[in-house]
């Protein structure tokens, strides 16, 4: 009953047929994250692709100016100077052939998996096991590479990686409740523009159909996807 409670009070002041700007939207959200932790603001957005076709597959990495507020561990598959230079980028976790069996028998310790090109063969080992968890090192989103110290630094930083889910959705965490709204919007446009940069050439008619943000326990807001690209927000 308290739950209840507690949803529908939030959820008071907020127009469910309306879309807000997005500065609307994210003043609505901060204003409803009451949780005693700090809870994740999150965004969803309905794209009209079928991410069933390959070439309306949409997948991509953005670098939130202003981070996620996570704290994200890395764990890179490499050799020699490699392993090195990722050690001393802040990597969590560092390996090859030893790397592989702590996470072939379930042992993954780490939110973000980073290879050299040369580990793919060792790493793609690993498929089914990164993969359902949307690990799996891909160059498409600057997870395999010789940069492994940038890839490193990136994550750390505040890269968030995006694909597609099977009913053409969007989900990503853009940053947290204690973050300043300006911030925020920053965040959220930067998001939207690189998924809007990530449209696959098969995408037809309307992209960008529905966006939503809300917090971790909060009720969601509809978003005017015309203010996310405004050069004012």
């Amino acid at each position: 009953m308290a739950i209840a409670k507690r949803t529908k009070a939030a959820r008071e002041g907020i127009d469910r047929e309306k879309t807000y700007t997005i500065a609307e939207a994210v003043k609505l959200v901060k204003e409803r994250a009451k949780a005693k932790f700090d809870e994740t603001i999150e965004i969803a957005m309905n794209l009209g692709v079928d991410p069933k076709h390959a070439d309306q597959m949409v997948r991509g990495v953005c670098n939130l100016p202003n981070g996620s507020g996570r704290t994200v561990r890395v764990g890179v598959f490499a050799r020699g100077a490699k392993a090195d230079e990722a050690k001393a980028a802040g990597a969590d976790l560092v390996g090859a052939e030893d790397l592989f069996e702590k996470v072939n028998g379930g042992a993954i310790d780490f939110d973000r998996c980073i290879a050299t090109p040369d580990m793919m063969p060792l790493v793609g080992r690993l498929g089914k096991v990164l993969g359902p968890r949307g690990m799996m090192p891909n160059p498409k989103v600057g997870t395999v590479t010789m940069d492994v110290a940038g890839a490193v630094k990136a994550a750390k930083g505040g890269a968030v990686e995006f694909r597609v889910e099977k009913a053409g959705i969007i989900h990503a965490g853009i940053g947290k409740a204690s973050f300043t709204e300006e911030k925020l919007v920053q965040n959220i446009m930067a998001f939207a523009d690189a998924v809007q940069k990530a449209k696959p050439p098969g995408a037809k008619g309307h992209y960008i159909n529905r966006v939503a943000i809300s917090s971790t326990m909060g009720p969601g807001v509809k978003v005017d996807a015309a203010t996310l690209f405004a050069t004012e927000a």
